[in-house]
């Protein structure tokens, strides 16, 4: 396409380095251009950035961008710096000089995008200044936080309808990427969209390869699955004291990694995310606090410790992985006692609406937990991306559940659970199964029971799975009341009289499928890749910015593999805009130069 009959995809490929545009981002920005509203729903990494930082440079006033988070302000307004863009946040722990001086730029014109929080945005002094400005766009990141349907509702974000009461005549721009149908109608009415574009791409994320392991001794599945990865990852816990514990376990098994959560003095906080973007820390241990603000395309895989509360959560979190495009992996640990006390938690909420769509979140994500069908499917169907086709690229899909006749297996289990009154854990279940001469087993004569031992040429892991099974099918439920005790429902009865044959499938108990690095498909010098990767680490901390900020991995393969020696063919490589050339090019070619002849 000829770039000067379009002047957006001159932009694109002039300024951020691109060659052409993903999918609904030439149609959002036309909208836009157009002054019409729109709202953009693309997965994380999908590009939706561009869609209004594009037309901030093809408007002739400012775009202001409401976006929830300091961090995500900042790394958003050093990336476009980076490339030329005139860019500034503004928001209330900045020094009160610091301000004036943007407010100086702002009425002189000198800057296209200015990042704000939506508490300051609607100050009314705020407004007024900005209504003796020339404001062309509003863009509203991470919209889905303006419904009380999202996962992640703001209040402040559900008072922004009023833009389009004080500027009418402004196009407002909604951006998220996780979204359910109520949801997306949710934004439309609070934002006070007028006959907008709606831009709904994909949901799916092909590059991602979801996977579930049962949790069971949940920190040496985390030790040996850490064992086999290679780059950044985050693993997500459901509680502070969580992160805290498992933390300390990795650091002192030689893992590179830092603690996240609320509980931290903010000081410290910022300084465990600014090492983990500038890649001093490999994996970050953190609560769901962390991740909304970090746009680090290089992240590799993200762990789920404990089970998340909604799909859009789990969605969201798990795309903070491969944003880059690149082979990335999501594994999932599920245990039904911790979607028991999940479930528990929630129906002590005292917003019988509230509960109610909670509880409904809840149940579609332990269903996708428990799912023995191609995980992606599921994912995507919730979002009503309806695709009738496996992905091949999740557990399910690679190493399919092998079903057999579980009928004695769940006899023995059942037939335990009986005789021991109905009142133990499952971990007291399985040592009476296996015969484990404890005190407490001998002490309460448990080691008389017929069930004693009859299940000892398995594994605790085995049978804590088919436990799970069991709870699966409603043989059994987890009493969450008396501290997890399993109990049997009346389903179980026929099945113990063998009047109902059981199948099972058997246990998964370590993920035996490895990713393919999708970098490892394709040919690259390795060595210089790793030489051009020490030099972006030298350049980002001089100019104290994350090393993606300078160039991205995909970029640094690139270079790589296609071996530039001149500014003509570095200017081809994909993320390298004229002027990133300009500032870059000449070390980056002569490392490449010294590389290739010494």
């Amino acid at each position: 396409m000829n770039t000067d009959a379009n002047p957006a995809l001159n932009q694109l490929k002039q300024v951020f380095g691109y060659h052409a545009f993903r999918a609904g981002q030439q149609e959002a920005i036309d909208a836009v251009m157009a002054g019409q509203d729109t709202l953009v729903l693309m997965p994380t990494g999908g590009g939706k950035s561009l869609c209004y930082q594009i037309p901030a440079l093809l408007l002739p006033g400012l775009t202001v961008v409401v976006s929830p988070l300091i961090s995500l302000m900042k790394d958003q307004v050093d990336a476009l710096r980076a490339t030329g863009i005139a860019a500034a946040y503004i928001t209330g722990n900045m020094p009160g000089q610091q301000i004036q001086d943007t407010y100086k730029q702002l009425h002189d014109r000198q800057i296209k995008l200015l990042y704000l929080a939506p508490e300051r945005l609607l100050q009314p002094d705020f407004i007024y200044r900005l209504q003796q400005l020339d404001v062309s766009l509003f863009a509203v990141d991470e919209a889905h936080c303006v419904s009380h349907w999202g996962h992640d509702f703001r209040q402040d974000y559900c008072q922004l309808g009023v833009l389009k009461q004080q500027f009418p005549h402004v196009p407002v721009m909604g951006l998220t990427a996780t979204a359910d149908l109520a949801t997306r109608r949710d934004i439309l009415v609070q934002l006070d969209l007028q006959q907008p574009f709606v831009y709904q791409g994909s949901f799916d994320r092909p590059n991602i390869r979801y996977n579930q392991l049962t949790k069971y001794q949940p920190v040496k599945q985390l030790k040996d699955y850490l064992s086999q990865q290679d780059g950044s990852g985050i693993i997500y816990c459901g509680s502070r004291r969580k992160v805290d514990e498992l933390t300390d376990e990795l650091r002192k098994a030689g893992v590179n990694c830092r603690g996240y959560h609320a509980g931290m003095d903010a000081m410290l906080r910022d300084q465990v995310q600014q090492d983990f973007i500038r890649d001093n820390v490999d994996v970050i241990i953190a609560t769901v606090a962390f991740g909304m603000g970090i746009n680090k395309p290089n992240v590799r895989f993200v762990v789920h410790f404990d089970l998340p509360r909604t799909i859009e959560a789990y969605y969201q979190e798990t795309g903070r992985a491969g944003r880059d495009g690149q082979a990335a992996e999501a594994l999932l640990l599920f245990d039904e006692k911790d979607a028991a006390r999940i479930q528990k938690w929630i129906s002590m909420n005292d917003n019988p609406e509230r509960q109610a769509v909670e509880l409904q979140r809840f149940a579609a994500m332990h269903a996708f937990a428990e799912s023995q069908t191609c995980r992606r499917q599921v994912l995507l169907n919730y979002f009503a991306e309806y695709n009738a086709h496996t992905c091949g690229n999740c557990d399910i899909c690679l190493d399919p559940p092998r079903r057999f006749d579980g009928s004695v297996e769940a006899q023995k289990i059942l037939s335990c659970i009986y005789r021991l009154n109905q009142h133990y854990v499952s971990q007291y279940v399985i040592d009476v199964l296996r015969g484990n001469m404890l005190d407490v087993i001998v002490k309460n004569e448990h080691h008389k029971l017929s069930t004693f031992g009859i299940g000892r040429d398995q594994s605790d892991a085995y049978w804590h799975n088919l436990i799970n099974q069991l709870i699966h099918q409603g043989l059994i439920r987890v009493d969450i009341t008396q501290n997890a005790i399993l109990k049997l429902t009346e389903a179980a009865r026929t099945v113990l009289s063998g009047k109902q044959p059981i199948t099972l499938a058997v246990p998964r108990l370590s993920l035996k499928v490895k990713s393919d690095n999708v970098l490892g498909k394709r040919y690259y010098d390795r060595e210089l890749f790793a030489k051009l990767k020490h030099l972006r680490k030298k350049i980002a901390e001089e100019d104290q910015v994350p090393p993606y900020v300078v160039f991205s991995d995909v970029s640094l393969a690139e270079m790589a593999e296609q071996v530039p020696e001149n500014q003509g063919e570095f200017l081809d490589i994909n993320g390298v805009g004229h002027t990133k050339l300009e500032r870059y090019g000449e070390r980056f070619l002569a490392a490449i130069q010294k590389h290739l002849y010494g």
